[in-house]
């Protein structure tokens, strides 16, 4: 087989048009995985990854979460990378004089400061259920425990996300790593990590293979790096232009099963 391992993101990659793992996928997906690990590289927490491991029956091989913040093979972290609880306060503060949704994340941690309609929306895409926890009590919480945050996302009002841009921009230029998925989203991460440090990783410390050997599915800006970087970047139809651009190859769109489709091109699969 040409590869040797395959790397895919989740959501608008993996998922179809009812955000579930299509028949199909699953199929081919079973019919490589008992060979060449399938390893899941998403901005969401185990949590929400573990489920679709379960329907592919690859729970055996690691996954990357939160854009490379956190590794686990097994039940083992092999890497983690959060933001400063410090950091976190900061922004805690700053957002007082907008009240915009803060979700902070660590490990299978998620607390949301109420069940609102963007604890609903994140809660129904990912199928995992937020612990309601005020941003405050978090805060203190991690202090005690010290711990970070390995993923904030910040929603709301697009000119209160604007802000709050602004203003990680301007205090955190050299820590903070900022995603807009939306306009009223803004995901917040370490700037140490990427999904494609988190591969090279992985490669290194658990696998031994070359990143040549590599094929990765995304389709979002998160996932250019890693696209660029690996031996065979397939990029969705409905990808970004950023993304299609430095792609080896562009497959159908996430919901037309394009990963299934190309996978069984790659891999010489029958098609059925």
């Amino acid at each position: 087989m040409p590869y040797k391992i395959i790397f895919s993101d989740i959501d608008g990659t993996l998922l179809n048009s009812k955000r579930v793992l299509s028949d199909h996928t699953i199929k081919t997906i079973q019919e490589i995985s008992d060979k060449i690990p399938f390893v899941l590289i998403s901005a969401r927490m185990p949590k929400a990854m573990h489920h679709l491991q379960d329907d592919l029956n690859i729970k055996h091989y690691p996954i990357i979460a939160y854009n490379g913040g956190l590794v686990m093979v097994g039940d083992k972290a092999i890497s983690s990378t959060t933001i400063p609880i410090e950091t976190v306060e900061k922004l805690y503060e700053f957002n007082s004089k907008f009240n915009c949704h803060l979700s902070l994340y660590h490990e299978d941690e998620w607390y949301v400061p109420q069940i609102d309609k963007w604890a609903q929306r994140e809660e129904e895409n990912t199928k995992v259920a937020p612990e309601v926890k005020s941003n405050a009590e978090v805060i203190e919480k991690w202090e005690k425990e010290g711990k970070g945050a390995h993923k904030i996302m910040a929603m709301g009002a697009e000119e209160d996300i604007d802000e709050i841009r602004d203003f990680l921009s301007k205090e955190f230029p050299e820590e903070l790593h900022l995603y807009r998925s939306k306009r009223t989203y803004l995901e917040i991460a370490n700037k140490k990590i990427s999904k494609f440090s988190a591969i090279q990783l992985l490669l290194r410390e658990h696998y031994q293979i070359d990143v040549k050997d590599c094929v990765a599915f995304g389709d979002n800006y998160n996932d250019v790096e890693m696209i660029k970087g690996v031996g065979m970047g397939v990029a969705v139809a409905n990808a970004r232009d950023e993304v299609l651009q430095v792609a080896n190859n562009v497959t159908h769109a996430g919901i037309e099963d394009g990963v299934a489709k190309s996978l069984r091109e790659l891999f010489k699969l029958e098609n059925s």
